[in-house]
This record gives structure tokens, C-alpha cells and sequence, in this order.
């Protein structure tokens, strides 16, 4: 069964109509907004965030957004797995962009950032141009906002990255940040590699995840002319 068959399936078998995804209370929210231009803060009230799903060179890829900005890029799990291991980091609701209880501006975000998206796969952009609302820890932000000023094409070694955010030698805890990446492409963690020249990490829990995952990160840095010897 294709992906996009689970997907309406899983729909049809949830409690989409009623709008219930997500676990625990509908709390009210108040998040920063990260980007290098500044920050803002917003409210949401009901649901915590909305998802929609866009095409990709290996297949539909999710991004989900907040009031804020963009809360996760997935560029490969199933829509069950994405939308249940969302809204237990959000604690609350989240939602397909169809869904009627969704605001007009997430919607508006998340078509941005589906066309900001296409856009790179077909190589009529260099950067992204969204709000991110980046929920991670402060040494993660750190990091990520560092990997975040690679320019389009440019690679950089772990080891590279930690001396650039003024952490030199902490090459294995910056490993670590681009594991916990939520906004993988958007922030491109892709561009980080292992010293020796070779892909590195990205992501996958067991073998098969990690090899289909380094895969991706090939694939996005051959898409950005980067090709590696091993």
C-alpha cells in the first residue's frame, strides 16, 4: 500500500472528523520565535500546531507549524508515527492544514514553507526564508543557529562547527545537535560531516534507518552539487 493510500486510511480510521489528535490538556501556549532577523512571541489557543505533507525526491515529506513558525521537518517517518510523536513533544492537538479548526496563518506558513520547499528540490532556491519556532535546549540552539549560517553547498566538519560556535573539541556533543535537529533541510544539518570527509550521522535508530537516512543526506548534498568520496 502506498504512503499517501496509509495515510487516507489512517484518517479515515482516526478521530480526524472530530479533531482529536494529540494527548493530555489544549493548554494555551506562549513560544519565541527563532530567527536570525529577531524574535517575537505569539499565542495559540486550541490546537498546538498544524502538519501538512509535500513531496520530496524519495517521497512525501511532513512540516508542521506553530503560531510561531515551523516546529518540525520529517522527512521520512509515517504520518501516524510524525503526528503522535509531535503532539507528545508539544503536548496538544495537532492537526491536518484541511482541518476546519485551523487558523488561517498556519495554513499560510505551512504553504510558504511547502513552496519555499519545492522550490530547493527543484533548485530554484539557495536559503529558506521561514519562521522557526526552534523548542530545543540552549546548547542545541547554539549549535543549530551555527549550522543554520552554512551557506548553500558549503560543508563543514563536526569538529569545524564546534570551533565556530566557540566549543572547540566539542565535536561529538555537536554530533548530538544535529541528531536532535526538529527542522532537518529548513536548518540543514546536512551540511555537517565527519572530519574525514566522509557523511557522518544522520539520524536512524537501527541499521536500515541509519543506512536509508545517510542515503537522504547523499541525496541532499548531491542536490547542492556536493559529492562525496566516501
Amino acid at each position: 500500500m502506498a504512503r499517501w493510500e496509509r495515510w487516507g486510511r489512517w484518517l479515515a480510521l482516526s478521530a480526524y472528523s472530530r479533531g482529536v489528535y494529540g494527548h493530555g490538556p489544549n493548554p494555551t501556549t506562549s513560544r519565541t520565535r527563532w530567527a536570525p532577523a529577531g524574535a517575537y512571541t505569539a499565542v495559540v489557543t486550541g490546537i498546538v500546531a498544524a502538519f501538512t505533507m509535500t513531496p520530496a525526491p524519495w517521497g512525501p515529506l511532513h512540516v508542521a507549524a506553530t503560531a510561531a513558525g515551523i516546529v518540525a521537518v520529517d522527512l521520512g517517518s509515517e504520518t501516524p508515527d510524525f503526528v503522535d510523536g509531535l503532539a507528545r513533544r508539544l503536548h496538544g492537538r495537532v492537526l491536518p492544514a484541511e482541518d476546519g479548526e485551523v487558523p488561517a496563518e498556519l495554513r499560510t506558513t505551512l504553504n510558504a514553507a511547502a513552496g519555499q520547499i519545492g522550490e530547493w528540490f527543484a533548485g530554484r532556491r539557495t536559503a529558506f526564508e521561514l519562521p522557526i519556532d526552534l523548542r530545543v535546549s540552549d546548547w542545541d540552539r547554539l549549535v543549530l543557529t551555527g549550522a543554520g549560517r552554512l551557506r548553500y553547498g558549503e560543508t563543514v566538519g563536526y569538529g569545524e562547527l564546534a570551533r565556530r560556535v566557540g566549543r572547540p573539541g566539542a565535536a561529538r556533543a555537536v554530533g548530538g545537535s544535529m541528531s536532535r535537529n526538529p527542522v532537518p533541510l529548513v536548518i540543514p544539518c546536512h551540511r555537517v560531516i565527519a572530519g574525514d570527509g566522509s557523511l557522518g550521522g544522520y539520524g536512524g535508530s537501527t541499521y536500515a534507518d541509519r543506512q536509508a537516512a545517510l542515503a537522504v543526506k547523499r541525496q541532499l548534498l548531491a542536490l547542492e552539487g556536493t559529492t562525496l568520496r566516501h
